[in-house]
């Protein structure tokens, strides 16, 4: 097939979310099992410095943002050693910014406009370049403009009448919620700004317009699939979610194990595998203890955590799980993240209390992401929500047992491990069900008495994480049946 994807960020271009990860890996997996991939982002500064070679295509043209006329010029670089085309929409006024989305100061006052002018480009791009399309794989509500460009025809452009669209949802905190008078900059006619489309509660909803307006709708697992069609999760636009039926799937991110794979991890202490995982983790604990000044010990359990500092993460628990616990329990944690002062504020304090117990760092940085992975026992992902998450996958590679709520992506990766179900085979970490302090606090002591006084269970519980194929495979090949079927329902529906 012919894929054609349009997101707001990807690696190694521009990142600030698992969103980069998914629009960096994804088209290559699917080049490598035969499909002709390209990929639309914007032009940012940092994707301009990229460090990959970029050219002029020499296609430039002028989008009317409601009478405001913008012109456009389109550079093209790839990915996987030349496999996927990769096109940049430049306009410097809307992107030669240093962050993606926002500043200090909150959400770029714009943002409508430049993702409606971004929307506008990618179509008559695929034109202009005359790029054969068989799916329009739209991700976020950056791109969520497209599938309404495609459906209602804007443009009459050649390629729409070959193609099926599919829009995939990675969080749906995020919906691109602007003032109904930017419908004006999409130029789509108003009579489409309706509750069952791009209207909600008197704004334009951009995620709702991508949901509405596509064949087919992916998020990023099964289980927050089901979550989203519900109120508690679905901010809003359930109703939306469950109006798709049978349009609606959820598909597991995968993971890069190029990058993420402690046998040639280039960032920890010793290198291992399944086969040495002990020694390879004893080396590496110590180092990640030094790293972090804590006691050179091998014994005590050392928990990891890595992320943004934020309520979703799940810090208003951790924070007062580590003051509940930190004098009482034998437990080293280190964590590496920024985010809320109040969670930070109340992090260093725990650092500077008890250096012997708690190390933080924070900052982001990649290379310590990956000594945390290799040399933490457990690694501690309590997010009160979580689409799909990729840290439980990486520490399932890396032998550091997960511990997680049972939510979205962690109910679908992390199979708990219970005294009824220990013959199974199948358990590969610890989680909790009720989002509340006594619930994680049990989770995490019970996981560390199984550490401390049941090794052939933890061996066990290493040695199936470890095995686990997550890789980008098996979410491709699920992303392809995704593809076929958006292309049966508009067939069904009498455009193709």
């Amino acid at each position: 097939m012919n894929v054609v994807m349009a997101a707001a960020e990807a690696i190694p271009f521009a990142k600030t979310g698992g969103l980069a990860d998914v629009c960096g890996s994804l088209p290559i997996k699917l080049a490598e099992q035969g499909h002709r991939c390209s990929l639309f982002i914007p032009a940012y500064k940092r994707a301009l410095h990229s460090g990959l070679p970029i050219s002029d295509t020499h296609v430039s043209f002028v989008v009317d943002l409601a009478g405001k006329l913008m012109s456009a010029r389109i550079l093209k670089t790839t990915l996987g050693n030349g496999t996927v085309d990769v096109y940049l929409v430049d306009q410097p006024l809307y992107f030669d910014r240093e962050q993606l989305y926002g500043d200090e100061h909150g959400d770029f006052r714009d943002n409508s406009e430049r993702f409606s002018f971004f929307s506008r480009c990618v179509v008559e791009s695929i034109e202009r370049l005359r790029l054969p399309v068989d799916i329009i794989h739209c991700h976020d509500w950056q791109a969520g403009l497209i599938p309404a460009y495609h459906k209602t025809n804007f443009g009459n452009l050649q390629w729409y009448g070959n193609a099926a669209s599919v829009m995939t949802i990675h969080n749906m905190a995020y919906q691109g919620r602007f003032w109904q008078y930017d419908m004006n900059l999409t130029g789509l006619d108003w009579r489409y700004f309706n509750w069952q489309q791009m209207e909600f509660f008197g704004d334009l909803n951009m995620l709702k317009t991508g949901i509405a307006f596509a064949d087919v709708v992916t998020t990023v697992s099964p289980s927050y699939a089901k979550e989203i069609q519900m109120p508690a999760h679905g901010c809003g636009l359930d109703g939306a979610l469950r109006a798709k039926g049978n349009r609606l799937s959820g598909i597991v991110n995968g993971v890069d194990y190029n990058v993420w794979d402690p046998r040639i991890d280039k960032n920890v202490a010793k290198n291992f595998g399944q086969e040495n995982w002990r020694e390879g983790k004893i080396a590496c604990k110590q180092d990640l203890q030094r790293e972090f000044r804590l006691p050179d010990r091998a014994d005590v359990p050392l928990v990891g955590l890595i992320g943004r500092l934020a309520e979703q993460k799940g810090w208003d628990l951790v924070k007062p799980l580590l003051e509940a616990i930190v004098d009482t329990a034998d437990i080293q944690w280190v964590i590496l993240g920024n985010g809320e002062a109040r969670f930070a504020d109340a992090l260093m304090e725990l650092a500077r209390r008890r250096p012997d117990r708690v190390g933080v760092r924070l900052e982001f940085s990649d290379s310590l992401a990956h000594k945390i992975e290799a040399g933490s026992d457990m690694f501690l992902m309590p997010s009160r929500y979580e689409p799909c998450g990729l840290n439980q996958l990486y520490s399932l590679r890396y032998g550091t047992v997960p511990i997680v709520h049972a939510t979205g992506g962690l109910i679908d990766t992390v199979n708990n491990y219970s005294d009824a179900s220990a013959a199974v085979g199948v358990e590969n970490g610890f989680s909790f069900q009720n989002y509340d302090l006594d619930s994680l606090k049990q989770c995490v002591l019970r996981a560390v008495d199984i550490y401390s006084r049941e090794p052939h269970v933890w061996d066990k519980l290493v040695g199936t994480g470890m095995s686990q194929d997550w890789s980008w495979t098996n979410s491709a090949t699920a992303y392809e049946s995704a593809y076929r079927r958006a292309r049966e329902l508009a067939a069904i529906d009498g455009r193709l």
